[in-house]
């Protein structure tokens, strides 16, 4: 395992790795590796012949400057929670990736207007930027991205059409703890008792799922009165939407159409999803 921290080092390691026509699987993350990385890893590890993971909090797709500065950092432990799976840990200062303000401009229709994109402004901007970057520096044959971040998969999809990169975007289910939880980097903000609460989202999909015959109206009526029964919960959005397009739909097609939500507990925004 390689630990490097510049670009130049980055694209001369992988110069001669390519060269030798190994295949390069990647795994982008924003560290405070947990249980979902390590599945994207292991997947990675398992259709690749060199694995390649970036370890980077991407300041530009954050909003908000606290949810910034609480995101956990933990590189000392993310190094040694998968250096035995991972043949490359590229984890740069923010000044190396950006060292100048970044212009970029990504248009992603109504793709990008709708659930994140509404409520975190100039997001998935940024992530397009970085992702792109990490490409365009590490050229991976696949990539592997968390269903649990459908929007952003999505957007990661279209990205690569749009720029016509050759690169295979792989999505890998959510990874969930046993109470059902979806595991998230933030869930180490979360206190024991409020990560019994935080089960009680998976719960609620699932009774929307349940219930997906009934007309969506009465699904979204379902759902935040559940939502509304736990005090601790702020719904920002609950949105059923076609699973490609990601638009609002008035009628659940099995297997073609997604329910995402989004909420606070706390101070702390965590999201999740389920195909219904």
């Amino acid at each position: 395992m390689i630990l490097i921290k510049t670009i130049d080092e980055l694209t001369n390691v992988l110069f001669r790795i390519r060269s030798s026509e190994k295949s390069i699987g990647f795994v982008p993350t924003m560290g405070a590796l947990h249980q979902g990385h390590l599945s994207l890893l292991q997947r990675a590890r398992k259709e690749n012949e060199v694995v390649v993971c970036s370890i980077f909090v991407n300041p530009i797709q954050f909003n908000n400057a606290e949810d910034l500065a609480k995101y956990p950092r933990t590189l000392d432990r993310d190094v040694e929670l998968i250096k035995s799976i991972t043949d490359v840990i590229f984890a740069p200062e923010p000044e190396e990736v950006y060292p100048e303000i970044p212009t970029e401009k990504y248009d992603f229709g109504d793709l990008g207007k709708v659930m994140e994109g509404a409520y975190r402004p100039g997001h998935f901007n940024g992530v397009a930027t970085i992702v792109n970057r990490l490409f365009n520096w590490i050229k991976p044959d696949k990539a592997y991205f968390g269903e649990k971040d459908y929007q952003q998969l999505a957007i990661i999809r279209e990205m690569v059409r749009q720029k016509s990169l050759p690169v295979e975007i792989i999505g890998c289910p959510t990874v969930r703890e046993e109470s059902g939880l979806a595991v998230s980097s933030r869930n180490q903000r979360l206190t024991a008792e409020e990560k019994v609460i935080a089960a009680n989202i998976y719960r609620i999909l699932q009774e929307a799922k349940k219930n997906s015959n009934l007309p969506v109206s009465q699904i979204k009526q379902l759902v935040v009165s559940e939502i509304e029964k736990i005090k601790e919960f702020k719904l920002e959005y609950f949105e059923i939407a076609d699973a490609k397009t990601l638009q609002p739909v008035d009628k659940v097609t099995e297997g073609n159409t997604i329910a995402c939500i989004a909420l606070y507990l706390g101070g702390v925004r965590l999201i999740d999803e389920i195909l219904l």
